[in-house]
């Protein structure tokens, strides 16, 4: 098993993740308001761009652990997350939003000329939740489809799925079969020795 000491992080097909200790932040229902501009100025400071952004907010300084995901023209550009909340949510926006937009593997740094047409979606994650599984069947019945993000850890291997995966991955079975298969294993592995955590976002997404 890895050493859970320091921060993984994984490449793999829906961005990248930071493994770290927990403490999520408690939200207001309109934090999105606050969050998404403050990611979007994060975006455009890197740029060399202007875009206001208010951080007086006390909650912000709370732990968090959010995923920031940019698409351009309805397609994927970046998406950069952290499962555990190891540092206030404010940085961890920040820091998430600057990653996903020019520092996902799979894309070049987004350019200047990009970033008005770029459309930014934040999910804050809750504390992981270990799961007790007797098998695959028992995991795929007890999964919530379009609710739970999950995280599949067998010794090296390790990737998630956002709830918002379920989308296009609706049966729990074929969830489970491309968690696998994106965590570097055959879709029909399995072993006692896997371990599952689930969790559950809250959302906003920018209108564009």
């Amino acid at each position: 098993m890895a050493d859970r000491s320091g921060p993984i992080v994984l490449s793999a097909a829906s961005g990248r993740v930071v493994l770290q200790s927990d403490g999520p932040a408690s939200l207001p229902q309109d934090a999105g308001r606050v969050l998404l501009p403050v990611a979007r100025s994060a975006i455009a400071s890197e740029l060399g761009l202007d875009h206001a952004a208010s951080e007086d907010f006390p909650w912000l300084r709370q732990p968090g652990a959010c995923f920031i995901t940019l698409t351009s023209a309805a397609r994927l550009r970046g998406c950069i997350g952290t499962l555990r909340a190891h540092r206030a949510l404010l940085e961890d926006v920040k820091s998430n939003a600057v990653a996903a937009a020019f520092r996902d593997p799979r894309f070049k740094p987004l350019a200047p000329d990009e970033f008005a047409g770029i459309s930014l979606e934040i999910s804050v994650l809750s504390a992981l939740e270990p799961m007790t599984v007797a098998d695959e069947q028992d995991a795929a019945q007890q999964l919530r489809p379009g609710v739970d993000g999950v995280v599949f850890q067998y010794g090296h291997h390790t990737g998630t799925f956002l709830p918002q995966v379920w989308e296009s991955f609706g049966d729990p079975a074929e969830f489970l079969a491309q968690l696998r298969y994106k965590a570097g294993l055959p879709p029909d592995f399995w072993d006692s020795d896997v371990k599952l955590s689930r969790y559950v976002v809250t959302k906003w997404r920018e209108d564009q």
